[in-house]
C-alpha cells in the first residue's frame, strides 16, 4: 500500500492532473490560444494594401484580359501566386522589422508619386516593392530569396511602359522585315525591301507592330525565367537560356515573314489576314515554346556533364 501511494506521487504534474491549474484557454480544447494582436496586424495590413493598390490592381487586370501584349499576365501571375504556396515557408526565415519597414517606406513613397504623374509602371513597381516589403517585414530577406522565382514571375507580369515597347518594337520589326527577305530572297523571290515594307512582284507586305515578336519574345523571356528556375540550378545556365530565347524568338518571327510572303505570292494573298494569319502566327509560337523546352533539357544535360568532365580531369 505504501508502494502504491509513493509511486503515485511520484508521477509528473500534467494539467488537469491531481489539482494542476489548468489555463482556461486550453480548458476545453487544449490549444495555444490564438496571437490577437498578430492577426490585428495582418487584418490591417490587408486593408492598407487594399486601400493603397486597389484601383491600380484591377487597372493591371483589365489590361490583362483586354491588351494582346499584356494577355501573359493573366497566366504568369496565378503560377506565381502557385510557386510561392509550393516552395512555402524558409525553415530559417526570420522576421527583419527595420528592413521591411524602409521598404514599405519607400514603396509607398513610389505609389505617391507615381499617382501624382499618372505613371502606370511606376505604380505597378511600387505594389511589387511592397509585396516584397511584407515579405521581409513578416519574413526577412531569407524568405525573399526563397521565393525569387515567384517574384521574378510576378514581376514579368507586368507590363512594360509605352515608351519601351515603342522603343524595342521597331527594331525588331526591321530585323524581321530583314529576315523574311532574306529567306525569300533564297527562293529567289524578287524582293525589295524598304524599312519593314517588303514589295514583291504584284504584292506588297507592312511588318505591323502587332508583328514585330514583341509579344512572343516577352512570353518567351517569362518561360525562359520559370524553366530556368525549375529545371537548372546554375545561374549562368539561366542566364543562357534567357540570352537564347532571344535569337528563338526573332529567328521565329523572321521565318514567319517569309512564310506569309510565300503563301501571299504562291498560293493565295488572303492568307496574309484573318484567322489564317492568326493560327499561322500561333502555331510558329509553339514551335518556339518547342525550341525554348529543348535548349533547356540541352542546358540541364550540359549541367550534369560539366562536373563528370571536371572529375575526370582531375584524376
Amino acid at each position: 500500500m505504501t508502494d502504491v501511494s509513493s509511486s503515485l506521487l511520484a508521477r509528473p504534474a500534467t494539467p488537469g492532473f491531481h489539482g494542476t491549474p489548468v489555463p482556461p484557454e486550453e480548458q476545453v480544447t487544449g490549444a495555444r490560444p490564438y496571437d490577437t494582436a498578430g492577426l490585428v496586424g495582418v487584418g490591417l495590413t490587408v486593408a492598407a494594401f487594399i486601400v493603397l493598390f486597389a484601383q491600380p490592381a484591377m487597372k493591371l487586370v483589365r489590361d490583362w484580359w483586354n491588351d494582346p501584349d499584356a494577355g501573359h499576365g493573366l497566366l504568369l501571375f496565378p503560377v506565381a501566386i502557385w510557386l510561392a504556396w509550393r516552395s512555402g515557408r524558409h525553415p530559417d526565415a526570420r522576421p527583419n522589422v527595420g528592413a521591411g519597414l524602409a521598404i514599405l517606406a519607400v514603396a509607398v513613397l513610389a505609389r505617391y508619386v507615381s499617382s501624382l504623374a499618372a505613371e502606370l509602371f511606376t505604380t505597378r513597381a511600387s505594389m511589387m516593392l511592397t509585396l516584397v516589403g511584407l515579405t521581409v517585414f513578416y519574413a526577412g530577406f531569407r524568405q525573399v530569396w526563397h521565393w525569387w522565382l515567384s517574384f521574378a514571375v510576378a514581376a514579368l507580369s507586368i507590363p512594360l511602359p509605352t515608351v519601351v515597347t515603342s522603343a524595342i518594337s521597331l527594331p525588331l520589326q526591321f530585323k524581321a522585315s530583314e529576315l523574311g527577305a532574306s529567306l525569300l530572297r533564297m527562293r529567289n523571290v524578287p524582293v525589295w525591301l524598304d524599312g519593314n515594307v517588303i514589295r514583291l512582284p504584284g504584292h506588297q507586305l507592312f511588318v505591323a507592330e502587332a508583328c514585330s515578336g514583341l509579344r512572343s519574345l516577352t512570353a518567351l523571356l517569362a518561360l525562359g525565367v520559370l524553366l530556368g528556375g525549375l529545371m537548372l540550378r546554375s545561374p549562368l545556365s539561366r542566364i543562357a537560356l534567357l540570352a537564347l530565347a532571344i535569337p528563338v524568338a526573332i529567328a521565329i518571327n523572321g521565318f514567319r515573314v517569309f512564310l506569309t510572303g510565300f503563301l501571299v505570292l504562291f498560293v493565295d494573298p488572303k492568307l496574309a489576314e484573318g484567322f489564317t494569319h492568326v493560327t499561322e502566327g500561333w502555331l510558329l509560337f509553339l514551335v518556339s515554346l518547342s525550341a525554348l523546352g529543348v535548349l533547356a533539357w540541352l542546358c540541364r544535360r550540359a549541367e550534369r556533364l560539366v562536373p563528370r568532365w571536371r572529375e575526370e580531369a582531375a584524376a
